[in-house]
């Protein structure tokens, strides 16, 4: 087997398909692992590398206007071709809609797309364009419809109430969250649209979106001037159709996040294998994008790193800060921490007594030491958990 200076040195160039957050660890990790070779990193929007987390949050609210990372793409044989989409990728070259680049080495960081509904004319909100141009209409009065009551529906809605909107937030399943936490759980949030004086109707979905607003599933109009749809994203890897490599709800790789040798993928669009969740995981959040590439970087070098983190996630919305980590889906019971109708409660998942997931409304506390807690993999005592006065790296048998 090659040694990693053998493999460094025999890569002439690495690829980075995606210039997002992952894309851009992704270039520093190699070279903190010791690759000097050419680097070009290829992205789809005309932007240097920016954070997309604060787009529904600070940028919608007009606190800030630019989100741009911090790099020094200055730096020798590192070449960024902004404004340039990949469309197809076979051995050693990957094509893109301005030519084909030769590779010895390949990043998939391509993120994921809004899912997009027919009719219109609508908005999305993933690229901080969305979110400028969403800011730009928000006034005292408009009519705002949003469909979906996911995280991003859910900032989104918070941030036009402030701003003096009209809003209606419409969603098909019974609670808000209700994918992302379950049912049980979203339904708790459901009170908050209220006081941020939000129209919210649950179980309905919509059979048309026209100019001029909505049609409803039940026959009812809504009338609107902008429409937001938030009902979702997919990962972007239709440009790898017919690559040879295993795409399932995203790029299939395993714990060391390798597609196929000399191919890994990171972010959004990765779908790792989890021993330590046994299922493979596929996660769209900023700190998934954040710490793969590290791992990433080492397995296209030659190293032995595996990734089996415990994702973490956070939210503000209607004057909460909500954070959860963990992975839910596994669990087979639900502990609550306080009164889940109260302002502060944290609620707990099990799987055979053992921690897997958890989500903290306004008590970080319980985030940090709930996290080292599905981290560690150790049994909880259940009645210890559920009391808010115990700490719960205490509940710990």
């Amino acid at each position: 087997m090659p040694s990693t200076i053998d493999l460094v040195r025999s890569m002439e160039r690495i690829v980075v398909a995606g210039a997002g957050l992952g894309g851009l660890r992704s270039v520093e990790a190699l070279r903190r692992r010791g690759y000097t070779g050419r680097v070009t990193v290829i992205g789809a929007e005309r932007h240097l590398p920016y954070d997309r987390p604060p787009l529904s949050k600070a940028v919608l609210s007009g606190k800030v206007d630019d989100t741009t990372l911090e790099a020094d793409w200055d730096e020798p044989d590192v070449e960024l071709l902004l404004g340039r989409r990949v469309i197809g990728l076979r051995d050693g070259v990957v094509e893109t809609d301005a030519g084909s680049l030769d590779l010895d080495g390949l990043v998939i960081a391509t993120g994921a797309s809004p899912v997009r509904l027919t009719g219109g004319p609508y908005r999305v909100l993933r690229t901080i364009d969305d979110a400028l141009a969403l800011r730009a209409v928000l006034r005292p009065g408009l009519r705002l419809a949003i469909v979906g009551a996911g995280w991003i529906g859910a900032e989104a809605a918070t941030a036009a109430a402030a701003a003096g909107c009209a809003v209606t937030v419409v969603e098909a399943a019974p609670a808000p969250l209700a994918t992302a936490v379950g049912p049980e759980v979203g339904a708790r949030t459901v009170r908050w649209y209220r006081e941020s004086g939000i129209d919210l109707r649950l179980n309905v979905g919509v059979e048309a979106i026209e100019p001029g607003g909505l049609t409803l599933s039940d026959g009812d109009p809504l009338p609107a001037d902008e429409v937001l749809v938030a009902v979702g994203v997919r990962p972007e890897v239709g440009w790898l159709a017919g690559s040879g490599l295993a795409l399932d709800d995203g790029v299939v790789v395993d714990e060391k996040l390798a597609a196929r040798p000399g191919v890994v993928a990171v972010g959004d669009c990765a779908a790792w294998w989890s021993p330590r969740f046994g299922c493979r995981l596929r996660v769209e959040h900023w700190d998934t994008a954040l710490n793969s590439p590290e791992t990433a970087a080492a397995t296209l070098l030659g190293a032995d790193d595996a990734y089996d983190p415990v994702p973490y996630f956070w939210s503000e919305q209607h004057g909460r800060m909500l954070q959860y980590a963990g992975y839910h889906s596994v669990g087979e019971e639900l502990i609550w921490r306080g009164d889940p109708d109260g302002d502060q409660w944290t609620a707990c998942w099990l799987r055979e007594g053992v921690l897997v997931g958890i989500l903290t409304v306004d008590r970080p506390r319980d985030l940090l030491q709930g996290r080292r807690l599905i981290g560690a993999g150790g049994p909880v005592d259940r009645d210890r958990l559920a009391d808010p006065s115990i700490p719960v790296r205490d509940a710990a048998r």
